[in-house]
């Protein structure tokens, strides 16, 4: 008999009504906003700020992804039912599904198998609309540069050549990256070079993340560095009086979203920014929320932890006034041996050699959480394939390296699969008293934040800046932004800035070729490698495989 699919799983479920899961952590169904019969708005209001300062913060990180998939969301949906088995009253806040990977490749974001949130169809589509909103906004802000830009009285004389704002679209279209715009003549506009992203790259989903209120929001969204005038003098959103439009367009979506896990406990989604070229987690807002409605909170940061959680620990927990008092750092077999050189199709296959060559890159990200300060379980992703002597000897290395490890099986299992973890990582994050170790200084130069970080995170040997590089640090200087956070923008498949090298890479050399500016979601982008803001479909895109009955029944959603 086979297993279910995740689809089928999550539509056999019986959901409860979401004022229900509302009074679980005592909100009242007349504060609710309601999206039908499973899905809500939680108004800013809810926050409570002496439940927040009590409340405990667990983030899930990962070892280096692979092809195979860790489970990092599974997870953390998982643990937070194993939480709440053991008695401790927590929800898992999340980010949202992009439409793009969805209908692509890597899938939906519900998580998967008995550790899943629901309803399943609307949190992976359109859910509350909180990217089409995100979208109109950053193309409203698009479209007034334009505007301005082929003004006769010359506007604020915005030099075109300077302008990388791109209009954004929740979908995966290589042909939209990059175009011209202005075309058919005078009715078109000023014609210039532009194209598109995908919505999960927009600064205003970097912003909608880190803003901790509306008026926050709307400074953030007037800081946007537009571009320069032909004087070169820097241009901002504010200048285009763009930030009190943009805020309205987003009423609604800086706003969390209440869910349920498939055993009814309360879970909140909402945004979600890219975790390579940007901080890769949920919101501030509702990462607050969360914390004041809870005593645990369980969330996850985009990749591994040299990427998700290091942005995590560095800019989210700096500008949103909290720290993780507990890290779950996934892994799984597979992983481990195809980061040993394993073939991915030979993965389920036993190979000790492989699993003894791969474990220096989970050792690797185990240093990185004791660089973090704070305290860290291994989360020990279980499948049918792994064979007693594989989990064994994972074991014993991670106890001579003094960090606790858990076997989870939430996949299969749900909440009964994942209380020892849930009883290791309650009592790390009861014990812990402290506060995370930022891995910089923020008032650091530009070049010693990053190199700190390629060193100290990546193991990197050192760092080289390309002269378009050298030529950014120059602008940075001239409009103020030396001293906020580093958002380095790397591969998620490696330590290095190279895909291909997998494992825990030496003597390597980070080359950052050029750096971007966020000015309004508050740091710089360094870019290292090719990065795309606007993917591409494979192949094969799960799209083909995806239907709907007379019933509105979905298939083939992941």
């Amino acid at each position: 008999m086979s297993f279910p699919s995740d689809l089928e799983i999550a539509q056999s479920a019986t959901l409860k009504p979401i004022e229900k899961i509302a009074l679980q952590i005592n909100i009242p169904s007349d504060e609710l906003e309601l999206y039908g019969k499973y899905k809500a708005k939680l108004p800013l209001h809810l926050f409570n700020e002496a439940n927040f300062k009590r409340s405990k913060l667990i983030l899930v990180t990962a070892m280096t992804p692979t092809p195979a998939g860790e489970g990092k969301t599974t997870t953390s949906i998982g643990l937070c039912e194993g939480m709440n088995r053991i008695g401790k009253k927590s929800t898992v806040v999340l980010r949202e599904p992009s439409l793009g990977p969805v209908f692509g490749m890597k899938g939906g974001a519900a998580g998967g198998g008995y550790s899943q949130v629901v309803p399943m169809e609307d949190i992976n589509l359109h859910f509350t609309g909180d990217f089409a909103a995100v979208e109109k906004s950053n193309n409203l802000i698009a479209a007034l540069i334009d505007n301005d830009i082929q003004r006769p009285d010359g506007g604020l004389k915005i030099d075109p050549r300077t302008v990388e704002w791109k209009r954004v679209m929740d979908m995966n279209d290589r042909a939209l990256r990059n175009m011209i715009t202005g075309l058919g003549g005078k009715n078109g506009g000023m014609i210039r070079e532009s194209g598109f992203n995908i919505t999960a790259a927009s600064e205003i989903m970097a912003i909608l993340c880190l803003a901790r209120d509306m008026d926050d929001l709307k400074q953030k969204i007037g800081n946007i560095y537009v571009g320069d005038t032909y004087k070169q003098q820097a241009v901002f959103a504010r200048d285009l009086q763009a930030q009190g439009a943009a805020a309205v367009l987003l009423k609604d979506a800086i706003k969390p979203n209440l869910v349920q896990t498939l055993e009814g406990n309360p879970a909140i989604i909402h945004g979600g920014p890219f975790g390579n070229i940007a901080q890769g987690a949920n919101s501030i807002i509702a990462t607050r929320m969360g914390m004041s409605l809870s005593d645990y909170v369980i969330t996850e940061a985009g990749f591994g932890s040299d990427l998700g959680a290091e942005k995590f620990i560095d800019i989210v927990c700096g500008y949103g006034g909290f720290s993780p008092h507990a890290m779950v750092l996934v892994a799984t077999i597979r992983a481990i041996k195809y980061h040993g050189g394993m073939p991915r199709e030979s993965l389920t296959k036993p190979d000790m050699e492989a699993l003894a060559r791969g474990f220096a890159n989970l050792e690797k990200h185990i240093e990185n959480t004791k660089i973090f300060g704070v305290p860290a379980v291994v989360s020990l992703n279980k499948f049918i394939t792994d064979t007693d002597e594989e989990l064994q000897w994972v074991m014993d290395k991670c106890a001579e390296l003094g960090v606790d490890i858990a076997l989870s099986e939430g996949w299969e299992k749900g909440g009964a699969g994942m209380t020892d973890l849930a009883q290791k990582i309650a009592a790390a994050a009861d014990n812990f008293h402290g506060k995370y170790w930022p891995v910089y200084d923020w008032k650091s130069s530009v070049e010693e934040k990053v190199r700190t970080v390629a060193v100290k995170i990546y193991g990197a040997r050192d760092v080289e800046f390309l002269p378009k590089a050298k030529q950014n640090l120059k602008k940075i200087e001239r409009i103020g932004l030396s001293h906020v956070p580093v958002c380095i923008a790397k591969t998620q498949n490696s330590f290095s800035d190279d895909a291909k090298r997998l494992g825990r890479p030496k003597d390597f050399i980070i080359t950052v070729r050029e750096i971007e500016v966020a000015a309004g979601a508050g740091f710089i982008i360094p870019v290292t490698g090719d990065i795309l803001r606007m993917p591409g479909l494979p192949n094969l895109p799960a799209a083909l495989g995806m239907d709907i009955d007379n019933e509105g029944r979905i298939s083939g959603l992941s």
